[in-house]
């Protein structure tokens, strides 16, 4: 939507509380230290999205502390700023210590390669960032209207353009971030430097973007990271043995609302190449033909994806060809054959190898039978490498010398997690989001409700002869779509407690939307249209082709439309 149409309509009050927040501070440090609530105010909770926090309360006791009446058992969640998703040793023995003493002790690994901490109470964010600090880690534009954790294969050790891909991505990360004092002030206690310039936001203005912004890198044939869901994306073209430059792709994005057809998921378009060093020239474009044409009226249609959706490819191009001054050459050739699996015993082109460890829904915790918090911290005391964690909420020990490598299987024997790989294909590929009881946006279970959909199925895949078979399976408490669903061979998302919309037929290497199967079904009610469905795939299926692939062909109406690069569902 151009400026000019939004001059007929008014902004979003999002708008005027960013204006007014004297770049992004506000009422937030008067909020956090009054200690009279554990809330803050809604102007405050929205400008806390970019320092990393989200307010929250646990769902689960709404209803008790109402009849009692009580406040909502408010607490905050907070996201790590982690470009590439590396941390090392040292790092991940400081947010093991902060989960335990400063928030809920699990910690939960995310679809965007970073940490994030659950149940902290507002006395305690502080003292949180603070710890956080000192292991040089911070939350810094983690959420909010910028562009947020950036994602990159994981394992750059394997390779010099691996680790030159994550480089790029990790400059990338720090060129695009908020200018801003005002994280350092609120949380650090540094003191406002009076007679100082006026404080200054060049790449996003005084407005910041009209809503999120995501960006990625990925190397072929690998698509790890889901390249084209992203506002921004960078696939690395190497020929020769080297890093020739990107495919720049824009407009991915999967979220919507239910029963709104003005939001839908789109995949990304491919603008063209460019080289290595034009990485941010690009990048700084792109967010800032957002930051001026995107939709400040309505944060539904605020996304890249509809600027570009609205506008057109070509308009877009040469829209960011004017800020860069050149334009882009055409695309060059690459192929996403696969989504890597990490998982298990690697080696790296430097001597050293990794071992990627299956973590169900990424949470890190401690159960009776499964110590994986108390694992992975002995772990991190041994370790002289670092931890990866990957876009699948997995997570990988890398840079292990050949003397640490018996160290570390006797470890994960110990704890009795050595078989944690030894997974079905569909367990190894799903994903979810947390939903319910804390994220107030869950319109149903998600996280809660994996395990008992994946045993349901399993045991139609067993049946089936399928069981080592990779598909994916992504489930979601609401349509925002967190876990990337909608890219996923089997993808359900919620609708209503125990009711979700069913969609099948994605591509399993990232680059098709799947197409709804069924507007509102329960798990049960899933696993009973996916069963016949499943053993059609097993009697029918040609040679090498996925469960998405086959959906597409046999199973979906012929007039079901799948959408590729650059279209929206």
């Amino acid at each position: 939507m151009s400026q000019d149409t939004e001059k007929t309509k008014p902004l979003v009050a999002n708008e005027g509380i960013k204006l007014a927040s004297h770049h992004l501070r506000g009422g937030l440090a008067a909020d956090v230290a009054d200690t009279a609530t554990g809330t803050i105010s809604e102007e405050s909770n929205q400008l806390a999205k970019f320092h990393g926090l989200y307010m929250q309360d646990d769902r689960d006791l709404r209803k008790a502390r109402n009849e009692a009446k009580q406040e909502k058992a408010f607490a905050f969640m907070l996201r790590v700023r982690l470009p590439g998703g590396r941390a090392t040793p040292q790092q991940w023995l400081v947010l093991d210590r902060l989960a335990d003493e400063l928030a809920h002790p699990a910690l939960r690994l995310t679809t965007r390669q970073t940490f994030q901490f659950h149940g902290i109470l507002k006395a305690n964010t502080k003292t949180l960032i603070q710890g956080m600090h000192q292991a040089l880690l911070d939350s810094i534009a983690a959420c909010g209207d910028v562009n947020r954790n950036v994602m990159a294969p994981p394992n750059p050790e394997r390779s010099a353009v691996l680790q030159q891909v994550y480089d790029d991505a990790r400059g990338w990360s720090e060129f695009a971030l908020p200018k801003t004092r005002a994280y350092h002030e609120i949380w650090l206690d540094e003191e406002l430097v009076a007679g100082g310039e006026p404080e200054h936001e060049p790449m996003y203005g005084d407005t910041y973007l009209p809503r999120k912004f995501k960006s990625a890198f990925a190397l072929p044939p690998s698509n790890d990271v889901d390249v084209f869901s992203q506002d921004l994306g960078y696939i690395a073209v190497v020929e020769n043995g080297v890093l020739a430059g990107y495919n720049v792709t824009v407009g991915g994005g999967l979220g919507m609302s239910h029963g709104n057809a003005e939001t839908f998921p789109r995949v990304a378009d491919v603008l063209g190449f460019i080289p290595p060093d034009k990485v941010n020239a690009v990048g700084e474009a792109v967010l800032t033909t957002q930051r001026d044409f995107g939709d400040r009226t309505n944060r539904k249609h605020a996304r890249l994806k509809y600027t570009i959706e609205d506008r057109g490819i070509a308009w877009f191009r040469g829209e960011v060809e004017k800020r860069i001054g050149f334009a882009f050459a055409p695309a060059r050739a690459y192929d996403f054959t696969t989504i890597e699996d990490p998982l298990g015993w690697h080696a790296c082109a430097d001597g050293t190898s990794f071992y990627g460890l299956h973590i169900l829904s990424g949470r890190i915790k401690d159960l009776p039978g499964w110590p994986m918090k108390a694992a992975l911290r002995e772990i991190a005391t041994v370790h002289t490498g670092d931890f990866r964690l990957t876009p699948s909420q997995n997570l990988t020990i890398s840079g292990v010398t050949p003397a640490q490598k018996p160290v570390i299987d006797a470890i994960l024997a110990k704890h009795g997690l050595s078989n944690e790989n030894d997974r079905s294909g569909l367990r190894r590929n799903a994903l979810s989001c947390v939903a319910l009881p804390t994220c107030g946006l869950a319109l149903a279970e998600s996280e809660r409700a994996l395990p008992e959909l994946l045993s349901k199925l399993e045991t139609v895949l067993e049946a089936a002869g399928l069981l080592d078979d990779a598909i994916s399976i992504r489930i979601t408490g609401c349509p925002n779509g967190c876990a990337r669903p909608y890219l996923s061979e089997i993808g359900l998302v919620g609708r209503a407690p125990n009711k979700y919309a069913l969609y099948i037929g994605a591509k399993y290497n990232g680059t098709r939307l799947n197409r709804l199967m069924a507007p509102s079904v329960s798990i049960d009610g899933a696993v009973e249209m996916l069963a016949p469905v499943i053993h059609r795939y097993a009697a029918e299926r040609e040679q090498g082709e996925g469960f998405g692939d086959f959906c597409q062909r046999v199973v979906l109406p012929a007039d079901a439309t799948f959408h590729s690069v650059g279209t929206k569902a």
